[in-house]
């Protein structure tokens, strides 16, 4: 049996959304993305969706329409995809690294209370995983030092904190949909606010600063002039044929939130009794999980720089063997400060930020998608007890 790290799972009501858009001969932004912004709003309970063609792009407009300035420093966890730190360097601005906690891989209180906030204007807390920040912590930590919160939500599709879904406590919620997210339009991203004078600023900056967009344009009475352009924007829009494919998508969105949530718990359940998986945190008493994949850690020793080298080398051989049986592994993500363009930049050595460190190498995502099947499930379980039984700790 083979079972991969991730599959996109599309109904034919789905697919054949793709034909709406072809057939109608609209292919840009429009009614369809329209519509996916709206279920998109109805779903999370956040007042403004605004639709781009990646996280990334959102991340960028985000700050951007926030007034993030070049010079300007942004927090970014340590431990992310490389994007959240990309967007600050990409508008002149300098990262400032934050360690993680290594329970949650989120951004760790203690170490963001260490942090001197004279140049900094932005805080990027990431919803890791699916599992939410603190933003509790973090919502105060900007009100005292006037920052702007921008939610990295890229993989927060049913994650939860206080009842609420994410991406509405910060200024600027950005998710993803990429297929390896809970819900995929290929590449795209959406853009959350409960602020009207921030999402029509998004909306403008997406839009090459456009103050209404080409379907407005059309469907108006003199569609034949060309709009005002009112501030210096980007082309980050979706297609419609983005849209209607994630549309179509949002119709089955609890189930497939609720999937991914289960499949988490038969894991957790599966290997509540073995030392060498630190599981995932499904839900505590104020946030919720929407897993948009399952990272551990791998343990088989004490996980600290003493043993990171050793431990690093054991999961990448039992990654090995897993993958001769068929089973998909992934490191859960990477750590930035490691990459080289940050290392050499900012002279970055990896023991600055020791638990991003420790998860860059000895974290490990297995399979979890909608759409995974129990014999699948059953299969990645027994291979993953299997094969550690028959490794040499050496």
């Amino acid at each position: 049996m083979k079972v991969p790290i991730a599959r996109v799972d599309l109904n034919n009501i789905e697919v054949n959304s793709l034909f709406k858009p072809l057939n109608s001969g609209w292919l840009v932004q429009g009614k369809e993305v329209a519509d996916f912004e709206e279920k998109w709003s109805n779903f999370t309970g956040i007042k403004h969706s605004v639709a781009v063609n990646s996280c990334t792009s959102g991340l960028q407009l985000a700050l951007v329409a926030c007034g993030f300035q070049h010079g300007d420093e942004a927090i970014v966890p340590a431990f992310t995809w490389i994007s959240t730190a990309n967007v600050v360097e990409n508008l002149g601005g300098n990262v400032k690294f934050c360690d993680i906690d290594l329970e949650t891989f989120n951004l760790e209180i203690n170490k963001l209370k260490d942090h001197t906030f004279k140049n900094i204007s932005a805080i990027i807390p990431v919803h890791l995983f699916g599992l939410p920040a603190d933003l509790d912590f973090i919502f105060d930590l900007s009100k005292k030092h006037a920052l702007k919160v921008i939610e990295d939500a890229a993989c927060g599709m049913g994650s939860e904190v206080n009842g609420k879904h994410v991406g509405g406590v910060g200024d600027v919620g950005c998710f993803s949909f990429h297929p390896r997210k809970s819900i995929t339009t290929g590449e795209g991203g959406m853009l959350t606010t409960n602020d009207d004078n921030v999402a029509k600023r998004l909306r403008m900056l997406r839009d090459n600063g456009a103050h209404v967009s080409d379907a407005q344009k059309q469907l108006g009475q003199r569609p034949y002039l060309l709009a005002d352009h009112l501030v210096n924007g980007y082309n980050m829009r979706m297609t419609d044929l983005q849209g209607a494919l994630g549309s179509a998508q949002m119709e089955r969105s609890k189930e497939i939130v609720d999937q991914r949530r289960m499949l988490a718990k038969t894991y957790n359940q599966a290997f509540k009794d073995i030392d060498f998986l630190r599981t995932p945190i499904e839900e505590t008493k104020n946030k919720k999980n929407g897993f948009q994949s399952y990272p551990c850690l791998f343990q088989p020793f004490d996980l600290n720089l003493k043993n990171v080298k050793k431990i690093n080398r054991l999961r990448n051989e039992w990654m090995d063997n897993l993958n001769q049986l068929g089973v998909s592994t992934r490191p859960a993500t990477h750590a930035v400060h490691l990459l080289s363009y940050y290392r050499e930049k900012y002279k970055i050595k990896a023991e600055d930020f020791p638990n991003a460190y420790i998860a860059d190498q000895c974290s490990v995502s297995l399979p979890l998608f909608h759409g995974m099947t129990s014999d699948e499930q059953d299969y990645v379980i027994t291979s993953v007890i299997d094969v550690f039984s028959k490794m040499n700790l050496r």
